[in-house]
Parts: C-alpha cells; sequence; structure tokens
C-alpha cells in the first residue's frame, strides 16, 4: 500500500482536492457536498494516473538519480504496475468530473492530456515542463471556480500564488536531477543557464510568492482565520530561500519543506474563505 501511495504521490492528490474545494468555495460563497466530493475524486483520479505514467517513463531517469523514494526504483513495484494504474485510474477522474459538469469534464480531460503530453515530451523542454507542472499546482482552484459556475478574481489570486510557489519548487527540483535529467536530454534551468541561476530563480519566484500572499486579506475580504496558517507558510518558504541563497545541496529536504508550506498555505487559503 505504501508503493502504491508513493508511485501515486497520494499527498498530491488529496491538496488538489483540497484546492478544488477552496476554489468551490471562493468562487460560490457555498459548498455542495456533492459536487465538492466529485471534484475532489476528479483531482486525485486524474493527478494519480499523471504520475503513475511520469514514473514508468521516468524509470531510467530515477535510476540514475538514485530516487529511492519512486517504488519502482525500490524494486517494491513493477513497471508494467505503474502503466496498469495510469491506464485504469484514468476513466473515475473523468467520470465524476461528467457528472458535474460538461464544462468541467473538458476541464480535467484537458488538464490529464497535457499531463501525459508532458511524461511523454514537455519534461525535456525544461522550463515549458515547469510552467506545465505549476500550471497544475494552480488548475485545481481554477477548476473549483469551473464547477461552481465562474471563476472570479479571488480564485485567479490563490491560482497565481500556487503557481510561483510550485514554479520556484519545479526548478529547484531541476538541481537535484540534474544528472538523471541529461539521459532525456531535458532542458531544465539547471542544465541550460547553470545550477547557480536555477538557485537564484527559484528563491527570487519564491519570494515572490511570499510578498503576494497579503493580497487575499488586504483586497478580497478574506476572513482573520487566513494569517496564521499563511504566515506559517511564509516563515518556511523564506527558510527555504534562505538555503537557496547559501546553495543548500539538499535539494529533496527543501522540497519536503516547501510541500509543507504549501499544505499550511492551503489552510490558510480554505480558513480565509469561509
Amino acid at each position: 500500500m505504501k508503493a502504491i501511495w508513493d508511485l501515486l504521490r497520494l499527498e498530491h492528490g488529496i491538496m488538489y482536492g483540497i484546492a478544488v474545494i477552496i476554489g468551490i468555495i471562493v468562487s460560490s460563497g457555498t459548498l455542495e457536498f456533492d459536487k465538492a466530493i466529485l471534484g475532489f475524486l476528479t483531482a486525485v483520479f486524474c493527478q494519480a494516473s499523471s504520475f503513475a505514467l511520469n514514473d514508468y517513463l521516468d524509470y531510467e531517469v530515477d535510476l540514475k538519480n538514485k530516487r529511492i523514494d519512486r517504488p519502482l526504483v525500490r524494486g517494491d513495484l513493477k513497471r508494467e504496475h505503474a502503466l496498469i494504474l495510469a491506464v485504469a485510474l484514468a476513466p473515475f477522474g473523468f467520470i465524476s468530473a461528467y457528472l458535474i459538469s460538461f464544462q468541467a469534464f473538458l476541464f480535467a480531460l484537458a488538464i490529464t492530456i497535457l499531463g501525459y503530453i508532458y511524461d511523454l515530451k514537455l519534461k525535456e523542454l525544461g522550463v515549458v515542463g515547469n510552467v506545465y507542472i505549476a500550471f497544475t499546482m494552480s488548475a485545481p482552484f481554477l477548476f473549483g471556480g469551473i464547477i461552481a459556475g465562474g471563476v472570479n478574481v479571488q480564485v485567479v489570486v490563490l491560482s497565481l500564488l500556487a503557481f510561483l510557489s510550485g514554479l520556484g519548487r519545479e526548478i529547484m527540483k531541476g538541481i537535484e536531477d540534474v544528472e538523471g535529467d541529461a539521459l532525456r536530454d531535458v532542458k531544465s534551468v539547471a542544465r541550460v543557464k547553470g545550477v547557480n541561476f536555477a538557485y537564484k530563480l527559484s528563491a527570487i519566484l519564491i519570494t515572490l510568492a511570499v510578498l503576494l500572499s497579503p493580497l487575499p486579506l488586504i483586497h478580497y475580504g478574506f476572513n482573520l482565520l487566513y494569517i496564521v496558517p499563511v504566515a506559517v507558510a511564509d516563515v518556511i518558504f523564506l527558510r527555504t530561500v534562505k538555503s537557496l541563497i547559501r546553495k543548500d545541496k539538499d535539494i529533496r529536504r527543501l522540497r519536503k519543506e516547501t510541500l509543507l508550506a504549501m499544505l499550511f498555505g492551503l489552510l490558510g487559503f480554505l480558513l480565509g474563505a469561509i
């Protein structure tokens, strides 16, 4: 079960699902339970399918990078298991989206197909692939707005914060994966512009997300419950920025820290919206 969890990165799926619910609340001010559940399931199933395909295609790269956090590299699962799960899980996500609305289905289908294209080719384009992954971190908020019947400016702001921090996180990941990325000739920022440039750009993007984080409270009517979790997230992000400036080589630890920061940020978004 742990191997399957790791393969599908279900902690990301749960966070995406929560982001969908936040998008619904921020867009409509209310929450329809059935649509919220279906939106949550859509996010979980679609992202799980994409992650499984990613590990299937990236097996040699992950092996080179010694990614023992990947169950295929550890030998806990076979490569064909990842492919089977990738194919099997996507239809559940599409069905969940279709039960919400045709617009929701089209959005989920488009994002998932882009995810497959990323796994197959976009990843090799470096920054383009980074931008796509960052967009997938902001897309659940937009999906929630679509479910609610319309995307408003508050949802766009939350999506922007998620996008900036996500893009910084992905560029940071390229620093860790330089050797393995050479196998697929992935044109990451770290490989094209150099590791030092990647450190700086990642730090700038994450700092920008921190600087913009007060906007939902100051300009868009979020309640005061927003403050504490987002302040915790900002402190963790700034710790990461400090480590990036110092060119800390433990990128895996920094990625875990930023994931924790995003979790606190999600909690702040949720509390601020209710």
